[in-house]
């Protein structure tokens, strides 16, 4: 492995992102329509962009309309959206008859890949391993490890920027009782993110369970037993929570979903934002309307010459226990939280839709930790333009993105607020407002106070604002 000299340390850039999903794509798409250019930076430690690549299932679709791509919703004219795509494609008319306001997720993946093949500036298979405040020279050290095609170390290097945005994203999240079981070398229990990888071994099971009560779980559940024999299916479905609920769909529930909500969220005491935080899964972790009905309309179908089919679906139960039995079967030890009810299940392979958790950043941001501000519960602290609040030393900020539900609320990871928040961004580091952001964007009034936005740095922070001419 060789080490390679700083990337121009005497010409720092503006702005350097940490990983290049979605969000961050959103944000490098809308800098580069600046009219005064940004020098900016994107890393990525894989080797191109993907998206839930393992759950790309057949006919699934994304929860949110077409118009929540990249760039829309702030900058319709942008060359980077999802309807300049399908331009590119020569789509557009298909696109047009077909009616679609939600498109197919394999679709909105292609798309993201074509932004990111078109776009300057991006850097795949770099993983990042350090990020520093350098107080002599007012910059961040960003220190990263380029990767070959076998995702081993092949160089090092580093490069100086002004500002820094966090797009990790979420990893697969496995229930402690299960982590010792995942292991892909036996009886499969596999993450619903490994799904498609996996598929081809799990119809081979005689019998598969299916656990969580989400989207993905649902989509899980259904094509599977779409691909089993009528009578012979041998699936369960099981979720901690009491039904299989209906995810809030509604027109003005939507509107938990837009900067006014988020505003309003933000302003709130950290005491009461997590309680309100608690009782929102309904917004965001139930299952699509149509994904219901298609299951129920599946397993119905399965009736008509008479007979039930072999699934079982079974909600308010907790896994509370699991193991192997030798190397073919898995037991999981059941309690129904209503009954008070214990049973076991044997099963031959097991599918965790178990959702997924913020992407730990500790160790990366090490080097900051002295600098950072924490809440009671020693979360970092984001103030309303999505920067952390740190010590009024660092004069650079650091950005975060889909890493501040605990801030901003229940949008957080939803696509619909993806332009918005990137726009944000870039309003709060150009101290311009390159892209003017609407000022009411809900019916509803979430509090007897609207807050208004913005544009003082939060308490105990200097920041400087860069210049508009670089």
């Amino acid at each position: 492995m060789s080490a390679t000299p700083p990337t121009e340390p005497d010409r720092p850039q503006d702005l350097v992102g940490i990983g290049i999903g979605p969000f961050n794509l959103s944000l490098a798409a809308l800098a580069h329509g600046l009219r005064t250019p940004l020098r900016t930076a994107f890393y990525e430690q894989g080797h191109h962009f993907g998206w839930h690549s393992g759950l790309l299932i057949e006919g699934a679709r994304v929860q949110v309309p077409f118009l929540a791509d990249l760039v829309t919703l702030v900058d319709p004219a942008s060359p980077w959206s999802f309807l300049n795509y399908l331009r590119s494609r020569e789509r557009l008319f298909p696109f047009y008859f077909a009616e679609r306001f939600h498109i197919h997720r394999a679709e909105y993946e292609a798309y993201c890949r074509w932004v990111s093949h078109s776009l300057p500036g991006l850097h795949f298979g770099h993983q990042i391993d350090a990020v520093r405040w350098n107080s002599e020279r007012e910059l961040f050290e960003v220190d990263y490890t380029q990767l070959d095609i076998d995702g081993e170390a092949e160089a090092l290097g580093r490069t100086h920027a002004r500002n820094v945005v966090l797009g990790v994203g979420t990893e697969p999240y496995v229930p402690e009782p299960l982590r010792p079981l995942v292991d892909a070398s036996t009886a499969p229990v596999i993450h619903s993110a490994e799904y498609l990888d996996n598929r081809d071994r799990l119809l081979a099971a005689e019998h598969i369970t299916v656990i969580g009560s989400g989207q993905s779980g649902a989509e899980v559940f259904l094509d599977l037993l779409r691909q089993r024999p009528v009578g012979r299916e041998g699936l369960h479905w099981l979720a901690r929570t009491e039904a299989f609920t209906p995810m809030e769909y509604s027109k003005l529930g939507l509107e938990h979903f837009t900067p006014d909500y988020t505003r309003y969220f933000h302003a709130l005491p950290e005491q009461t934002r997590d309680q309100v935080a608690f009782g929102q899964w309904h917004l965001h972790r139930g299952i699509d309307a149509g994904t219901m009905a298609q299951i129920h309309e599946e397993l119905y179908r399965r009736t008509l010459h008479g007979g039930w089919p072999d699934a079982v679906l079974t909600p308010g139960v907790r896994v509370r226990t699991a193991g192997r039995v030798a190397t073919t079967k898995i037991e999981l030890h059941l309690e129904h939280l209503q009954q008070a009810a214990r049973s076991r299940l044997l099963t031959d392979a097991v599918v965790l839709a178990t959702g997924y958790r913020q992407r730990p950043v500790d160790l990366l941001l090490a080097g900051l930790d002295p600098y950072l501000r924490r809440d009671s519960a020693g979360r970092p602290r984001i103030d309303d333009e999505y920067r952390l609040v740190t010590d009024r030393s660092v004069t650079g900020a650091v950005y975060v993105q889909n890493a501040e539900a605990h801030t901003h609320g229940v949008g957080t990871p939803d696509l619909g607020l993806a332009a918005w928040r990137s726009a944000s961004i870039l309003n709060s580091l150009t101290g311009q407002e390159p892209y003017p952001l609407p000022r009411r964007t809900a019916f509803t009034s979430f509090g007897l106070e609207r807050p208004a936005p913005s544009r003082v740095p939060a308490q105990g922070m200097h920041f400087t604002p860069l210049a508009p001419s670089f």
